[in-house]
This record gives structure tokens, C-alpha cells and sequence, in this order.
């Protein structure tokens, strides 16, 4: 076994040791110098967050994102807004919203709150909420959902069932004034 012992101080010789670290310090002739105005931003680099922007503007509070390019293969559980622009394949479950934007391509059994696709969609879909496919959406499976929305352009190969309210496991609250 190997053993290594560090010991602080004087080197064998007796001599003191030089540290082998010296914190920086501040150097005062900088100090006196104006910092330069902020170049503008190159115009490529506005025009990226202007697409961020527009892309995510109606996406409210985004939990998490799978981007254009990025694949994933698993079992995806979360709560709050995802948003699906990439390859997934797997299952997906939440109380919560899933968007799977346009270009995605997902092959998954999807249980979820509610779901809006505007990609491609193979497997079934389950959400206690609403269904919204919007053009230029792909969805071959089938759907339950108490609410199905399918935009002029859609493609929809499979079965839709439009479960009531009660049956879908989603729990009205009322007002107390309204009992009364």
C-alpha cells in the first residue's frame, strides 16, 4: 500500500518553503482606467434570441425543453410544461401539460393532463385534460381525452373515445357559494 504524508512548515534542510499558490492581488493602476461602452450586439445574435423568444413566448412557465436534434429514449415523468422538439421514444406520464412541437418526432405511450402536438405522434394518447393536434401535426394511435381538438391540415390515423369528465379522473372543485 501506498502512503503519502504532507506536513506544513520547513523543508528538511531547515530552510523556509516557498508556497506553491499566491492569491492574485488587485492591481490599483486598472482601477483609475474607464471601462469601454458595450459593443452592440451582432445582428446574428439578436436575431437567435428573437427566434427564442418567439418560439417559447406562449410556452408560460417551461419546466423542461427537449431540443431540435436531441434524442431520448426512457420513461419521462415530471410536473409542470414540457416542451418536446427533438426525437423521443419511450413513455411519458403527468398530471401536467406536454407540447410536442413541430419536427419533433415521439413514439411513446403518452399519459397526460394535456397534450398539444404539432409534430409527429406514434402511440396512444390518454390525458385527463384536452387533446389539441394542430396543424402540421401527425398522430397515429389512438386517443382518450374529454376534450379533442384537431385543427384543419391534421393527420389522425386511430380511435378517439371522448371520456365525461367524471370518468377521466379529474376532480371538479366548486366554489363553497355554489353548493349552497
Amino acid at each position: 500500500m501506498f502512503r503519502s504524508t504532507f506536513k506544513r512548515g520547513n523543508t528538511p534542510s531547515g530552510e523556509a518553503r516557498q508556497p506553491l499558490f499566491t492569491a492574485p492581488q488587485p492591481r490599483s493602476e486598472q482601477a483609475d482606467v474607464p471601462e469601454s461602452p458595450r459593443a452592440p450586439e451582432p445582428e446574428a445574435k439578436r436575431e437567435v434570441q428573437q427566434y427564442q423568444r418567439d418560439t417559447h413566448a406562449n410556452t408560460g412557465d417551461l419546466n423542461a425543453s427537449l431540443g431540435k436534434g436531441s434524442e431520448f429514449e426512457g420513461k419521462l415523468a415530471f410536473e409542470g410544461k414540457v416542451r418536446i422538439d427533438g426525437t423521443f421514444t419511450g413513455e411519458i406520464s403527468t398530471n401536467d401539460t406536454l407540447h410536442i412541437g413541430e419536427g419533433a418526432k415521439v413514439s411513446a405511450e403518452i399519459s397526460c393532463g394535456t397534450v398539444i402536438v404539432e409534430g409527429d405522434v406514434v402511440g396512444n394518447i390518454k390525458a385527463t385534460g384536452a387533446v389539441e393536434l394542430h396543424r402540421p401535426a401527425k398522430v397515429r394511435g389512438d386517443i382518450t381525452s374529454p376534450s379533442l381538438s384537431i385543427e384543419k391540415g391534421v393527420v389522425f390515423e386511430g380511435r378517439s373515445k371522448m371520456e365525461s369528465i367524471e370518468a377521466s379522473n379529474v376532480v371538479n372543485l366548486r366554489a363553497a357559494a355554489d353548493e349552497a
